[in-house]
């Protein structure tokens, strides 16, 4: 049996991997909130006070995506979609994580979990409410309404059919501030969310903004909800730039940023603005890669960054500002690795890293795995011309006019983004999608040498995606664990060390990684060292061969220095529908066929959703294992 490394070994890992500026915040945060000195920091349902009336905030000389509805002038384009989607929200029908509607009443609470129907103490203060408890389930299902991102449903629901739901819109958002005192609830838990809220309560003011329900008792009431939740993004951001330094971080910059920028008289405005730009700079500096890629190894995650790349290059430039040079330089870099991961047939990306439903500002029809509209807003507010046939709605909602410069899209052949550990071959019918990097930052996913085939639009080799974050400790170590990969496990064992909620011990490290062609083959070799719990130096080589306008591919793969008593095995996963025009073949180094081990396997598109997959793994105690994959030319969709 293999010893497993003591817990000791395990925080000098952590050590290792994280640092001391993480490690030494961490503690000291959490010896703040359980004396109660992190609470003080955050006073609970204060006293309401003014702080900026109806009438300056109208006059004031801001520039906003649009002054008013009464402004726009896009065409309309009613779409029975649209209006089924607004009918349901009116009838307390909500789409969570854009993947399942759930019904929630036309009175929700907003404080209970639909899923486990626990209702969080509204006057608990939120250092004391729990991310994570078995009794109160997945908190995201409390936070995901309270986000009001379905307000760009009824908005566009009101723009395209010409109805003024603007009643609607205020009763809702008075609802929420009644229901949840500042700084108590679960609904101040997460930064992120405040900010969000933040910006969609804005984005709403602006559309409304001559709207005889926007009232000067209105308006006071969210002007007031939108301080505390400034104060408190405030007051709380080193949690974001530290401890988390992920999407959090960038969202939680611009919020304050923009509410400087949007609601100057506020006390502290200058100094939220001023800060929240500097900050939002640094974060995507550090962040986004120099070669475009981005720090949570998550295509979903990124995507989030593209939509607030988009809100603060074009709302800073309206008004006459600019972020530095870094910030144009990554959001172009963005476009470009995200197109170039891009399936062409309908804008889908790999489902590669955590995935939890984010699409903050849903501005068209789309399906939620569809990129192209936000790439294209992205690409627009930076004069760029991402090479899409087709219009998006999202641009014009930003009302961006800038002049394109030039048109741009991904090559057919060899990609390369180094930084990232992503390999890339584009050919007119397949896609395929590599992973093999290091980690400055935490990983995911036990995911490296991860292989990801689409053929003809269809996704035929499946990463799994990522289900749900709070559920049971089986489905957590599946979705975010190496079996849910096509790529080698040792027996059971995943290429580093699960540890609690997010982290990961003993990362895995690209030891080489590259691509190349002649005449006839596309072919990628990369090496990793993992499993260094299990054992020193242990190194998992991959070559991909893949041929020239064909279907096919050759994988070899080879396990270096691993214990003599484990077995490599080799995991493929296929969605059920084409499992009969893929064919998956493998034999050991002396060319004796192998014989697969099928089983059921998991696949979530979206978040909260899974369904089942042929997962089929192949076995060799040599540790070599040859794999030729066939697909054939009819698995399109008809």
């Amino acid at each position: 049996m293999i010893g497993m490394p003591g817990k000791l070994s395990n925080i000098i890992n952590l050590l290792h991997n994280m640092g001391w500026r993480y490690i030494s915040f961490r503690a000291r945060h959490e010896v703040l909130k359980r004396t109660g000195l992190l609470k003080h920091k955050f006073p609970a349902a204060p006293h309401f006070k003014q702080y900026i009336t109806l009438d300056k905030w109208k006059n004031q000389k801001v520039e906003f995506f649009f002054s008013d509805k009464e402004t726009l002038t896009f065409p309309r384009n009613p779409q029975p979609e649209l209006k089924e989607t607004f009918y349901n929200i009116r009838n307390g029908k909500f789409l969570m994580f854009n993947s399942f509607l759930t019904n929630l009443g036309k009175d929700y609470d907003w404080v209970t979990n639909p899923d486990s129907r626990y209702h969080y103490d509204v006057h608990k203060h939120w250092t004391q409410i729990a991310d994570y408890s078995k009794e109160a389930g997945d908190i995201k299902y409390v936070w995901e309404k309270s986000r009001f991102s379905y307000l760009y449903d009824i908005i566009r629901y009101d723009y395209h059919y010409n109805e003024d739901c603007a009643e609607f819109v205020f009763k809702d958002i008075l609802s929420w501030i009644n229901s949840n005192p500042v700084n108590c609830g679960p609904n101040y838990r997460c930064s992120q969310e405040i900010s969000l809220r933040v910006l969609n309560w804005t984005f709403a003011l602006y559309y409304y903004r001559n709207s005889r329900f926007l009232t000067g008792e209105v308006f006071n009431q969210v002007q007031y909800a939108i301080y505390w939740h400034i104060d408190h993004v405030n007051k709380n951001i080193d949690f974001s730039r530290i401890a988390v330094r992920n999407n959090h971080a960038i969202t939680e910059s611009l919020a304050l940023y923009l509410t400087g920028l949007f609601f100057p008289s506020m006390p502290n405005a200058d100094v939220w603005k001023k800060n929240g730009k500097a900050w939002f700079e640094e974060e995507i500096a550090y962040q986004v890669y120099e070669d475009g890629t981005f720090l949570q190894f998550s295509m979903n995650y990124h995507r989030v960054v593209v939509q607030l790349l988009t809100w603060a290059i074009t709302l800073s430039e309206k008004n006459g500002e600019r972020f530095s040079d870094v910030v144009y330089d990554r959001a172009k870099k963005s476009v470009v690795f995200l197109r170039t991961c891009m399936v062409k047939e309908n804008g889908w990306l790999p489902n590669y890293g955590r995935n939890d439903g984010a699409l903050f500002f849903k501005l068209s029809n789309n399906h939620y795995r569809d990129y192209r509209p936000q790439l294209h807003a992205l690409a627009s507010a930076l004069g760029m011309d991402a090479g899409f046939d087709l219009p998006f709605e999202d641009a014009l909602w930003y009302s961006i006019n800038k002049p394109i410069t030039g048109k741009w899209k991904p090559a057919y052949g060899l990609h390369n983004f180094n930084n990232g550990g992503y390999y890339i071959i584009r050919e007119p019918e397949t896609l395929t999608f590599i992973k093999c990097g290091n980690y400055k930052d935490r990983p995911a996913q036990a995911d490296d040498l991860h292989m990801d085939v689409w053929y003809k639009g269809e996704n035929i080799l499946l990463d799994a995606g990522s289900y749900k974050y709070n559920t049971d400790e089986q489905a957590l170590r599946y979705f975010d664990g190496t079996e849910s990969h096509n790529t080698v496990m040792l027996d059971d064992k995943d290429q580093m060390l699960k540890g609690k909620r997010f982290i990961w011990f003993y990362w895995s490290e690209c030891k080489e990684a590259q691509l190349k062609e002649d005449a006839m083959n596309y072919i990628f070799s990369g090496a990793i060292t993992a499993f260094a719990y299990i054992g020193k130096n242990i190194v998992h080589k991959r070559t991909i061969t893949k041929k020239k306008g064909v279907p096919v591919w050759e994988i070899k793969d080879e396990m270096l220095h691993a214990p003599q008593q484990m077995n490599m095995r080799q995991f493929w996963h296929l969605p059920l529908h084409l499992v009969s025009k893929v064919s998956v073949s493998a034999t050991d180094n002396n060319g004796i066929d192998l014989k697969p081990t099928v089983t059921d396997g998991w696949y979530s598109s979206l978040y909260g959703q899974k369904e089942k997959t042929q997962e089929c793994y192949f076995s060799a105690e040599n540790k070599i294992i040859k794999t030729l994959i066939v697909v054939s030319s009819q698995s399109n969709k008809a």
